[in-house]
């Protein structure tokens, strides 16, 4: 086989355009190198030394616009991530919930969910509430766009980094709700019964008639333009009850563009009275 050539200008323009319209992330020129370095790989495995061959295949949408989107997704999380949102959920958001929709289920959606450490650590929380509200039940609804992620996720095996900095923050959690087998950690049955994992593209509508009462939408809108924040922003409002709340990530603000919600305290927002 041939040696794949360098990512020229044009190659690179219709690979970022590619990359917008099936995951709406804004890349720019100097993603080059990271384009290359994630491309190459899959462009040998199907025997290709062109990128304009392999721009040719993922434009005819067929089966290889899939791990196209793997590629060029990032998926970085962590258990537990940025501890103030925690502290919120668990000693604000959990107890209103309770006093205001007690007989109620609490819908979660953990819609950029990754490799699911993200909506284990809700579903964590929750088991965690329950002790002293034996009542209150959950569900929590996690998508990605990547495909591979979400099999990972689903498995609930975790490794490495994930599992250190987890053991750092909150040992008593890692032993209580994963279980060692071998070399890597596995989430609890019990737990990974209260999550369901299914792709979704956050440009596209949720499904009719689901409805959540929180949504964790964290650090993915940084990923994208105005057009499609606002885009994604109104999608999810469409999946919302009411009086849910709506959490960011910590780089993340839409004060500044037209949203359907308002700015409650950092990383929380609501659904706009008149939006309600």
């Amino acid at each position: 086989m041939e040696a794949i050539l360098e990512l020229d200008g044009k190659d690179l323009s219709s690979l970022i355009a590619l990359v917008r319209q099936h995951t709406g992330i804004a890349m720019h020129e100097h993603k080059r190198v990271l384009l290359q370095g994630r491309l190459r790989p899959r462009m040998r495995a199907l025997g290709l030394s062109s990128y304009a061959d392999y721009i040719a295949l993922v434009q005819r949408g067929g089966a290889e616009v899939q791990p196209f989107v793997n590629l060029v997704t990032t998926n970085d999380t962590a258990f537990f991530r940025t501890p103030a949102v925690w502290a919120y959920l668990r000693s604000v958001f959990l107890p209103r919930w309770v006093e205001t929709r007690g007989n109620a289920v609490l819908q979660v959606w953990s819609a950029a969910a990754a490799s699911g450490e993200e909506a284990y650590s809700m579903a964590m929380l929750c088991r965690e509430f329950q002790h002293s509200h034996p009542d209150f039940r959950f569900q929590i609804r996690a998508t990605d766009i990547s495909s591979e992620v979400l099999d990972t996720a689903a498995n609930g095996v975790y490794q490495g980094r994930s599992i250190d900095r987890f053991s750092e923050s909150h040992p008593r959690l890692l032993e209580t709700y994963l279980k060692p087998e071998g070399e890597v950690w596995r989430v609890v049955p019990e737990l990974r019964e209260r999550v369901r994992f299914a792709p979704h593209n956050l440009l596209a509508l949720p499904p009719a008639g689901q409805r959540f009462d929180l949504v964790l939408l964290r650090n993915v809108l940084i990923y994208f333009d105005e057009d499609n924040q606002r885009r994604v922003l109104h999608n999810v409002r469409a999946a919302m009850n009411p009086e849910a709340r709506l959490i960011l990530g910590e780089q993340e603000s839409i004060t500044r563009i037209a949203t359907p919600f308002d700015f409650e305290q950092t990383h929380v927002y609501r659904i706009r009275k008149e939006q309600a």
